[in-house]
């Protein structure tokens, strides 16, 4: 084949493969990045040797490498920085320092490296984290506005601006010892001086520039200009030996301040992404797996270093500037991988000499495992937390430090409102409610969103998580009249929403849903509303539309209630089966969840779920019923359980024991009986008495369902159970035995003068 012929074969060969095994990659739950990676292992010399000679290629990951870069410095955002400038700045700037000194000196100490220099580079390798797979996790979960969530994100954003830093200094360390310190003093001041005259180009020139080009209308004409901006400061800054990056971040931070950026941006992105995927899948072609293979037990001992001391460095960080430790190890797990850009650092130190292959091939090998596991990481961050809570030695210290900061609540808060989570939902609610005379309790563990509450507004709030019993507690939830939950994280308002309904069963709870599949979950978890934003905003614009057009008010009101009524099912779009599983999974995500199958001599068999009443007897909740081989997801109120139904109940273990106590019998559902919360008065006579003693059931037919005792509820409770001053207790039976007994305890006269109704 013709010379010329053979960069467009191999530019066609690397994109082929990279696109399968994205696709791969992308069905199997896997980033992309891994995919493009495998795909040059399997087009590389030490694949199927498609691509022999890859020095062409290597120049078009170059430019990839600049496009990333590039694209990276425009999305930077200096106003979202300011939000979070003290972890970003004070935390980004410490984990770097710390993973370089930490990471650099081990590998230094054992022999790993022989110089410092080599060190260093190495630390530096290791202090970047992938901006892109932490952010593309945080995304698909919904937790983008979290408080880890933005921690992680300040300190990726640092991490990125000490990307061009390290670019521009590093590569001086290549330089003899005596010259070392002369060396680093001129790219500091190489880097200073192109620094300044970008911020003097960038904020004089380029604006009026690209506005001019951009008036030209030719959308061509926009593109070239700015891919010739970015490459041209890149050859700049190679020129003067600042590196290609450097001078396409900075180009990038460049137009970032023009009012055309997004526009650039979204020019930019496509060819971003394909001299991107030949960067990866160029590193990929790199790769030995057999190397790798031969030094398994050194590559997973190093996958342990890094993302165990990488944690370890950022865990403390972020406790110490004042984040609940709960959210530092949420962060600490989210951010210890090895990023994308450690490629980049690599490709240098090896380019420098100061990577031989054996390191260069390790370093490779440990940054692509570590990618993997970020989204696992990320995932089952919150069941390891749960974990670590029932340890002994460990899990007292962990609920400690989960003590919530109070402000404002006054002793024997009852009849109030909480809103949990205070961002522009909740403020729109606190406005609202505070309007028409209600008293609000607001929880949030956002430190900045707090501080008005404890300024003007002098509005009574809980700095802590929503989802912690504590929380909740503190909150006096179990005298509240109604809870609203706005948190933006999916797991946390799950975790709330069931919390809340095991302290205070009959609570009217509010919860905002974050997508179209979170709604049955919500309702059947216990919610009395779910309010979908998108829909809302849909059914607000159909209602001025129809009412504008000459649609009858009453009418088009009537509709719309009617599609809240039904739960949006009307404007849902239709799921298949497996998206609907998948949402259930979603659903009990962060949950406890146990099968449990139902007996033929159950007192629940027959009954309709509301009738069971299951939820508030006992705290758990039925998310599934499997009969025979089909499965009812989401089950309604109306569905009659039958013998031989297999249950997926999501509940504490408490919770389990009381629903196992509901199912054999040995406590009994209301079904329709009445029942009411009754309050022991103080000194009463039944206080220090077991319900075994009292005898309400075989002599009155009064059956107590529950205590509540200091914030909490004991269900089923057995007859040695003794009543205290203060206890609640719910009780079901006749009305008139219910009536007679509460007015006994009134008089505080003996159970020995009650009359056994007829």
């Amino acid at each position: 084949m013709a010379a010329e012929l053979s960069l467009i074969l191999d530019f066609v060969t690397v994109l082929g493969a990279a696109s399968v095994g994205g696709y791969l990659a992308n069905r199997l739950g896997q980033p992309v990045l891994l995919g493009y990676l495998l795909s040059g292992v399997v087009v590389g010399p030490t694949g199927f040797g498609l691509l022999q000679k890859g020095e062409e290629i290597q120049v078009l990951a170059e430019v990839g490498v600049a496009l990333l870069l590039f694209a990276l410095g425009v999305e930077f955002s200096i106003k979202e920085l300011l939000k979070v400038r003290k972890i970003a700045v004070g935390g980004g700037t410490l984990q770097i320092l710390l993973t370089v000194l930490l990471g650099g000196g081990l590998a230094y100490a054992t022999g790993w490296v022989d110089t410092l220099p080599k060190a260093v580079f190495l630390g530096a390798v290791l202090s970047l984290s992938s901006t892109a797979v932490v952010l593309k996790s945080l995304i698909e979960r919904n937790e983008v506005q979290t408080a880890h969530g933005q921690v992680m994100l300040a300190i990726l954003i640092a991490q990125d601006l000490g990307l061009g830093l390290m670019l521009a200094v590093l590569p001086a360390l290549t330089q003899p010892p005596e010259a070392l310190g002369g060396a680093l003093l001129w790219a500091v001041l190489k880097a200073t001086l192109f620094i300044a005259g970008a911020v003097v180009v960038g904020v004089w020139l380029i604006p009026p520039l690209m506005k001019r080009i951009a008036q030209t209308g030719s959308q061509e004409l926009f593109v070239l200009s700015v891919f010739s901006l970015c490459l041209g400061v890149a050859l700049l800054t190679a020129y003067i030996g600042l590196g290609i990056a450097m001078g396409a971040f900075v180009a990038g931070l460049m137009i970032s301040q023009v009012e055309y950026a997004d526009q650039a941006l979204d020019r930019v992105l496509p060819m971003r992404d394909i001299f991107a995927t030949l960067f990866f899948a160029s590193i990929g072609t790199l790769i030995d797996p057999a190397f790798l293979w031969a030094n398994i037990p050194i590559l997973l001992g190093l996958v342990m270093v890094v993302m165990i001391g990488k944690a370890l460095i950022v865990i403390p960080l972020v406790a110490l500037f004042g984040y609940p430790l709960k959210t530092a190890i949420i962060v600490g797990f989210g951010i210890n991988q090895i990023g994308e850009f450690s490629f980049v650092l690599a490709s240098v130190a090896k380019n420098l000499g100061l990577f031989t292959d054996t390191l260069y091939g390790l370093a490779v090998g440990t940054t692509a495992v570590t990618l993997v596991i970020t989204p696992f990481l990320l995932k089952n961050t919150p069941y390891i937390f749960d974990r670590l809570e029932v340890l002994p030695v460990i899990g007292p210290f962990l609920r400690a430090s989960q003590d919530p900061k109070t402000a404002g609540i006054e002793e024997g808060l009852s009849g109030h409102i909480i809103i949990a989570g205070y961002g522009q939902v909740g403020q729109t609610l606190l406005r609202l409610l505070r309007s028409q005379g209600h008293q609000v309790l607001v929880i949030d563990n956002n430190e900045a969103t707090v501080q008005a509450l404890r300024g003007e507004l002098a509005v009574p709030y809980i700095y802590g998580d929503a989802s912690s019993e504590l929380v909740l507690q503190k909150a006096q939830v179990t005298r509240a009249k109604a809870l609203a939950i706005a948190l933006p994280d999916p797991m946390a308002t799950r975790l709330t929403l069931k919390r809340a309904l095991s302290l205070a069963p009959d609570l009217d709870v509010t919860v905002r849903a974050h997508n179209n599949s979170e709604i049955d979950a919500l309702y059947q978890l216990g919610a009395w509303e779910v309010v979908q934003p998108e829909f809302e905003a849909s059914l607000a614009m159909g209602t001025h539309m129809l009412v504008s057009l000459g649609g009858q008010t009453p009418e088009v009101k009537q509709e719309v209630e009617a599609c809240r009524a039904g739960h949006y099912r009307t404007i849902l779009p239709e799921r298949p089966g497996f998206m609907v599983a998948n949402d259930l999974a979603t659903a009990v995500e962060g949950l406890e969840g146990d099968w449990f199958t139902l007996e033929s001599n159950s007192p629940l068999v027959g009954l309709t779920l509301a009738q069971a009443d299951i939820r508030r007897l006992t705290g758990a909740t039925v998310m599934q019923i499997q009969r025979d081989r089909e499965i009812n997801r989401f089950p309604n109120a109306q569905t009659v359980l039958n013998a031989g139904d297999r249950l997926l109940v999501v509940g504490t273990e408490e919770e389990d024991r009381a629903f196992q106590e509901l199912l054999k019998g040995s406590a009994q559902p209301s079904a329709g009986r009445p029942e009411r919360w009754i309050a022991i008065p103080n000194s009463s006579w039944v206080v220090g008495q077991s319900l075994g003693e009292i005898d309400l059931r075989q002599r009155y037919g009064i059956l107590v369902q529950a205590i509540q005792r200091a914030e909490k509820i004991l269900r089923f409770p057995d007859a040695a159970m003794k009543l205290r001053d203060g206890d609640r207790l719910k009780v079901c039976g006749k009305t008139e035995a219910i009536e007679q007994w509460e007015a006994q305890m009134q008089q505080l006269a003996p159970i020995s003068t009650m009359r056994e109704p007829n």
